[in-house]
């Protein structure tokens, strides 16, 4: 029932606002993983990233797809909840410091092992339209133990402005997304941030 839900918000709702209403300049498809496991790391301005990800990839394959969101937002009411988990998929992520290493990260390292794409925000939350906030080490400490699970960096731009923070009215304006190739090597956590930095704002630049 739950995939059915989630195909269906998929198909009537999600996909008709990115690609009719909004808008999407889509660089690199190819590179964009469609077998799990894999991790995909983007920069976050707006709650449409999550939705405009999502949206690249098929009806039949959007349950295989599972973005890791705060839980002390999602999960805050019983409506968000369902809605969250139900026809986002969401894995909660306790993110109040309560929980240690193991507990927290079990149910992504659960969801890797049975084929799914994780996004994860490396940023941690939103920050201001069109500004690179500081990455976190959270993505390293995930896969640190899973040194072949590749990790996709995908650059979004103008989505902080089509949906700022705070904002609830949706302002048609024409997006991009940069899709990059896979990062596999985790020496560090400063490494890996290193190299999403970098891609990231590349590709700001390029605006």
């Amino acid at each position: 029932m739950q995939r059915f839900v989630k195909v269906l918000f998929f198909a009537l709702i999600v996909k008709p606002v990115v690609f009719v209403i909004l808008g999407l300049n889509i660089r690199h498809r190819e590179k964009l993983p469609t077998k799990g496991p894999a991790v995909i790391a983007a920069n976050h301005n707006s709650h449409l990233d999550t939705l405009v990800i999502m949206s690249l990839y098929s009806l039949s394959h959007i349950h295989r797809i599972r973005p890791v969101a705060a839980s002390d937002y999602f999960m805050k009411s019983r409506f968000i909840a369902w809605f969250a988990t139900s026809c986002i998929g969401i894995i909660p992520f306790d993110r109040s410091g309560s929980a240690g290493q193991r507990e927290l990260f079990n149910p992504l390292h659960d969801a890797l092992d049975k084929g799914d794409i994780l996004i994860l925000f490396p940023e941690g939350s939103r920050g201001k339209p069109e500004e690179l906030g500081r990455l976190k080490k959270g993505l390293y400490y995930l896969l640190k133990e899973r040194i072949d699970t590749p990790v996709a960096p995908i650059h979004l731009e103008g989505l902080g402005n089509a949906l700022p923070r705070g904002e609830a009215l949706l302002v048609p304006f024409t997006c991009s997304i940069t899709i990059g190739d896979p990062i596999i090597t985790l020496d560090s956590s400063r490494q890996l941030n290193s190299e999403l930095e970098v891609f990231f704002r590349t590709h700001q630049d390029e605006e």
